[in-house]
């Protein structure tokens, strides 16, 4: 019998990839259900897979849940990492499952759990020389502040895992590349960014621009998440699960300062704004233009993903953040009504 398999955020920009990326790889090794909120997701959904089970529900239908996760060998949740009550709701339905069969999560949790620091002393565009590891420095890891974003949760799915419950977190970087869902197919940092840029017809940066991120192609975390699907449905394979169960989703890292020349230079390239110039911004006006910007784009956030490359055999190889940026910057000018608008300047 196929393993069941219950997908939260098949429309989102994660969930979305890594469901398209297990089923061309599985196009038929899995029973599929996923939760979706209304009748438009769910179409969208229908309309790439035909043969997925349609849930109806939003994280806060906790029944809906909990019922769901009691017939599922394996929840795969990528639809948001700070709904504790959706969390509770999952893992209290796995607990549903026999020691000689239990059920397995990959929770979605993400690299921003690791600028508590920065955001603690209110110091953003400067560097930071810590770099966490999810191997030997795991425990460091899964005892983080519990100020930090994400945290709240991230205990939840920890404190699950038992003989009934298998558990793994999945904590993705800054993620770029366009993905491959039924629904939202763009990430957010940089495209943030390039749209910010492309407002204010210059490029912009916080503080000094000296903040280091890691960096993921969004296809190079879905074979992550596909490699962990699998272990589970092979009674968890060579993964590490519970309190080990920590995977870090990297290939790289860069400093934003340098992303925001780089986002400058090709939207002067592509001729949507006047000079490549960038200019740091008070915080409060980038906390204005995007939600959390000084965050995202002014405090540190530096891991390295051993467990899964040792573990799963994980090799990324996307194309990198930097080449990725010319078509984000042509996205996002496409998006905001730019693209039409510079055709008719040019011509005339």
């Amino acid at each position: 019998m196929a393993p069941k398999l219950f997908v939260t955020g098949a429309t989102g920009y994660i969930g979305g990839d890594a469901l398209y990326a297990l089923t061309q790889k599985h196009p038929s090794d899995y029973d599929i259900a996923v939760l979706v909120r209304n009748s438009d997701k769910g179409a969208q959904v229908a309309s790439q897979y035909s043969s997925i089970r349609l849930v109806y529900g939003d994280l806060d239908s906790a029944e809906v849940l909990e019922e769901e996760a009691k017939k599922a060998d394996i929840i795969l949740h990528c639809a948001n990492a700070d709904h504790a009550g959706a969390a509770e709701a999952l893992t209290r339905g796995l607990a549903a499952h026999p020691p000689d069969s239990p059920g397995y999560l990959i929770h979605t949790s993400g690299a921003g759990i690791l600028l508590f620091a920065d955001m603690e002393r209110q110091i953003f565009g400067e560097a930071s020389e810590k770099i966490y590891n999810d191997l030997d420095g795991v425990g460091e890891v899964t005892s983080l502040p519990d100020f930090a974003p994400h945290r709240n949760v991230d205990k939840i799915i920890l404190a699950s895992s038992d003989a009934h419950v298998k558990t793994a977190i999945v904590c993705p970087p800054t993620i770029y590349g366009q993905g491959r869902g039924p629904g939202n197919q763009r990430s957010h940092q940089v495209p943030e960014l390039a749209k910010v840029t492309l407002q204010k017809g210059f490029g912009v940066q916080v503080g000094a621009g000296k903040t280091y991120w890691t960096n993921v192609h969004v296809q190079d975390l879905s074979d992550a998440y596909v490699l962990l699907v699998e272990a589970a449905a092979a009674g968890g394979g060579k993964a590490s699960w519970g309190n080990e169960g920590y995977y870090f989703t990297e290939n790289g890292e860069h400093q934003w300062g340098d992303i925001s020349k780089l986002v400058a230079a090709a939207a002067h390239k592509q001729g949507f704004i006047s000079s490549d110039k960038v200019e740091t911004l008070p915080d409060k006006e980038i906390n204005e233009l995007t939600t959390f910007g000084t965050g995202l784009w002014g405090a540190n956030s530096r891991c390295r993903a051993l467990r899964a490359r040792k573990l799963l055999g994980w090799s990324p190889k996307g194309k990198s953040i930097e080449e990725d940026i010319p078509n984000t910057v042509a996205h996002e000018a496409d998006l905001n009504g730019l693209v039409q608008h510079h055709a008719a300047k040019v011509a005339g």
